[in-house]
């Protein structure tokens, strides 16, 4: 939950006096969807404040904040803004269908790499023909960071080409779309130059793919380091998950020993990526301008339709934020 202040049986019976604002940045459609989820016009109502939007308005006067629909599913930016979230106000956030986005992503650029596409490529600009080897998926072993909706979906797509996944959370569990999940144990472990669990190693040193699908939180800052590298062996690392997880010096070594064979990366930790950043010097890495999983006008609107009629049964909608994990 939220908070132990955010109760959504309260604020499910509050919902049909309170004033619902979008953010003015988003689409007309937009604004005319929430019109017509809540039946009535934004802006209007005796009660306190709904809002959908990137960020947490700061209420006006004695306006009270009841409930805040995030339009990005990461809201560590949004937390970070508001420092300590209000226990009383709900948070919820927009997924929608970001984990199959995230899935055809992965497994786009794994087969890519394993029919050779780049080494193609270069011939056709150089006017060469040789045959180039291939591989089959099946068989190959993808371990992905994150068991939640967005990893179960990575490990679905994966899945559909024979490839074996484990994932990794908290601790051990059951999670669809995922073969089996290992603990990822301490982060301050497991994080920069620290040692994996064992688990977690064995898989790591057996996998063709490492996939990051992790939020950005105090436990998993920099956590993608030395040590988890060291644990590589040839795997190629993807990074959908968020820039700061990831120490860039750390990936730039396992590139250039070979512990990891090629990075993709979709998130950086200062984007737009400036001209020097280190990033774009990587061996066989390639960057995709945070292009794997955006969100459209539609899993906005969606998303909170959803949480909105669950509220105003009294329960606590699937989206909602836990303040404490940051997600």
């Amino acid at each position: 939950m939220t908070s132990a202040g955010a109760d959504p049986l309260r604020i499910g019976q509050e919902l049909d006096g309170a004033v619902v604002t979008v953010d003015p940045g988003l689409p007309p459609h937009v604004h005319q969807e929430i019109e017509e989820i809540i039946g009535r016009p934004l802006g209007t109502g005796p009660g306190p404040r709904v809002h959908i939007g990137p960020g947490s308005p700061e209420p006006a006067g004695r306006e009270r904040l009841l409930w805040v629909h995030s339009t990005n599913a990461g809201v560590d930016a949004l937390l970070a803004a508001r420092t300590p979230w209000p226990r009383e106000v709900l948070l919820t956030r927009t997924v929608g269908r970001m984990g199959e986005r995230i899935g055809q992503y992965v497994l786009a650029w794994a087969l890519a790499e394993l029919q050779n596409v780049p080494g193609f490529l270069h011939q056709h600009e150089t006017r060469t023909w040789h045959r180039l080897p291939t591989e089959l998926a099946d068989g190959t072993l993808a371990v992905v960071f994150g068991a939640g909706r967005i990893g179960s979906a990575v490990g679905s797509a994966l899945g559909r080409c024979g490839i074996h996944t484990v994932g990794v959370a908290h601790g051990a569990r059951t999670a669809p779309g995922l073969d089996r999940v290992v603990p990822l144990g301490d982060p301050g472990e497991t994080g920069g130059s620290g040692v994996p669990a064992p688990e977690l190693a064995e898989a790591l040193s057996r996998a063709r793919w490492v996939v990051n699908t992790l939020p950005l939180t105090p436990e998993t800052a920099g956590l993608f380091g030395a040590g988890l590298f060291a644990a590589c062996d040839g795997a190629t690392f993807f990074n959908v998950g968020r820039g700061e997880t990831v120490r860039t010096d750390d990936l730039a070594r396992a590139l250039r020993t070979g512990r990891v064979r090629r990075a993709v990366l979709d998130v950086l930790p200062t984007e737009p990526a400036p001209s020097d950043d280190a990033a774009w010097d990587l061996p066989r890495t390639t960057l995709t301008s945070h292009s794997a999983e955006p969100t459209t006008d539609a899993d906005i609107t969606a998303d909170f339709r959803g949480a909105w009629h669950t509220l105003r049964g009294g329960d606590l909608p699937e989206l909602t934020v836990r303040v404490s994990a940051g997600y």
